[in-house]
């Protein structure tokens, strides 16, 4: 059977990784341990499927054995037995397969999100806060530090564009499927008269660049600073702390003003910088890669309308697999879960199909 053949393997590999980390030299080499240490925390869910594979699979075997008995009462419950395994049989086939599909690289990253108002005005610049406050209190709740890289705020509390990082392992696998176009349907405060507004935000979750990831030559940069000041003139810095980087190459170019330093405002942005090259890379191989696409839930395209918002309803719909929940102040105070659950079983079960084609 191709699968169990596939999974001896991989079980083969795993029992060989704990005997070379038992071994006294690679115990006293802390880069091969971390190395060999990180293989056999990816392969352990796996094996531990297996495991549970193969006793059910003796179990079958077993509850067929004693089903042909003499005894009568035995036979019944090796019946009843039999059918609950069998039962469990393709859950965990289909549990296992999800466990071999391709891990995404980015997974395990920390990410740079970018929420910019899109049509609506100043309505769209407070959903963009909205959907600011969204994101940090799901990184509180998942105890994640965050921090602003660079904002535009309106005189009324929004958000012309808001650049945070979001601090945390495996930020990029549960944050992924964000990035597109979000709608709110609401009756804005201005609105004397009640009628619901539409407006719109864009969200791009980009997962963070080390700097091993991407090079960047020096005399690809031009560098200018200037003073950083808030909405309506507010905190005023009277030195030249703001900084914004040019990659002249690209033609990217980035910001940073939240800091009072110079320093470390120039850090910030070059670690943005980094990481909108790395992403640009990334979509140019997605674009290269369309056919892939088609089995994924929404991590490309991020002109995509993903999302509405609807108020009045307190509903929130995922288009992208119709999903819709009646709990949407629950949802922007943070409570991402279920909805993160949805999305990644929906991507899951299209790369499960793709592979079965």
């Amino acid at each position: 059977m191709e699968l169990i053949d596939k999974l001896k393997e991989i079980e083969a590999s795993y029992r060989e990784l704990e005997k070379k980390m038992a071994d006294p030299e690679i115990v006293n080499d802390p880069h091969e341990m971390q190395q060999l240490g990180k293989k056999h925390v990816e392969l352990t869910p796996i094996v531990d499927a297996f495991s549970e594979y193969e006793k059910v699979l003796k179990g079958i075997e077993e509850a067929k054995e004693m089903a042909g008995g003499d005894d009568d009462e035995m036979r019944e419950l090796a019946k009843e037995e039999l059918a609950a395994l069998e039962a469990r049989v393709p859950e965990l086939e289909r549990e296992i397969r999800i466990l071999l599909l391709p891990k995404d690289m980015n997974d395990e990253k920390s990410v740079i999100i970018e929420i910019r108002g899109g049509a609506g005005g100043d309505e769209a610049a407070l959903f963009s806060a909205d959907l600011f406050r969204m994101y940090t209190r799901f990184a509180e709740r998942q105890r994640w530090k965050t921090e602003i890289i660079s904002m535009s705020e309106t005189g009324i509390g929004g958000f012309k564009e808001v650049i945070f990082r979001v601090d945390g392992t495996a930020a990029f696998s549960m944050l992924k499927f964000e990035s597109g176009v979000h709608r709110v349907q609401r009756v804005p405060e201005t609105e004397a008269s009640g009628r619901i507004h539409t407006s719109t935000a864009t969200v791009a979750v980009l997962p963070e660049a080390a700097e091993v990831d991407v090079e960047i030559r020096p005399e690809d940069l031009k560098i200018d600073t200037y003073r950083s000041s808030g909405a309506g003139g507010q905190h005023v810095n009277m030195t030249d702390s703001a900084v914004r980087i040019t990659h002249l190459p690209t033609g990217i170019v980035v910001t940073c003003q939240d800091e009072r330093s110079q320093i470390k405002n120039r850090a910030k942005a070059m670690q943005f910088l980094r990481t909108k090259l790395y992403d640009a890379e990334l979509q140019r191989q997605n674009a290269e890669l369309a056919a892939e696409r088609k089995g994924q839930v929404g991590t490309g395209d991020r002109a995509e309308r993903i999302r509405t918002y609807n108020f009045p309803q307190n509903r929130l719909t995922d288009h992208r697999i119709n999903l819709t929940l009646y709990k949407l102040d629950q949802i922007l105070d943070g409570d991402l879960y279920e909805l993160i659950r949805m999305l990644t079983e929906a991507d899951q079960a299209e790369k499960l199909k793709a592979l079965s084609v």
